[in-house]
């Protein structure tokens, strides 16, 4: 029996119509959210005349970053708000659930000029203690010198 034809032909087009809208709406959704993704915590960094850190470093994952202010709070990039203070045992969990998780992740610790060395000290033994093997120091790039204290 043959087919019969009302008229009807094949449409070998697709509607990019809604395709659109969507791209549309997450575009919108990229560029409102990405200033609230800027990490940090307003820290006073030393100078240092130290060489960048090497790209490839980071390239393969988003470093792990603990601020430490001039009042001694800790703060972390990773799990949470990363301007909400934490403290010392709150941190070194969600160190070590990033460490687990991404065992090569980079590890950064970012802390104000004005704090003591002990407090450095404790912050990288917390480190340690949460599986990180390797700890970079972050520092404000330029004179030799060692900041006056205030």
């Amino acid at each position: 029996m043959p087919q019969l034809s009302r008229g009807r032909r094949l449409m070998g087009e697709i509607n990019v119509v809604p395709y659109i809208d969507v791209m549309l709406v997450l575009l919108i959704i990229f560029m409102v959210t990405a200033p609230l993704l800027q990490e940090g915590v307003k820290v006073q960094l030393p100078s240092a005349p130290a060489r960048p850190l090497d790209a490839d470093l980071t390239k393969n994952s988003h470093p792990l970053v603990l601020s430490i202010d001039s009042e001694d709070r800790l703060y972390l990039n990773v799990g949470g708000n990363p301007k909400e203070a934490l403290d010392e045992t709150t941190a070194e969990v969600r160190v070590a659930a990033a460490l687990q998780r991404d065992p090569g992740r980079p590890v950064l610790l970012k802390a104000d000029y004005r704090i003591s060395y002990g407090d450095v000290m404790s912050a990288m033994v917390m480190l340690q203690r949460a599986g990180a093997q390797k700890v970079g120091f972050v520092s404000q790039p330029g004179a030799t010198g060692r900041p006056k204290r205030r």
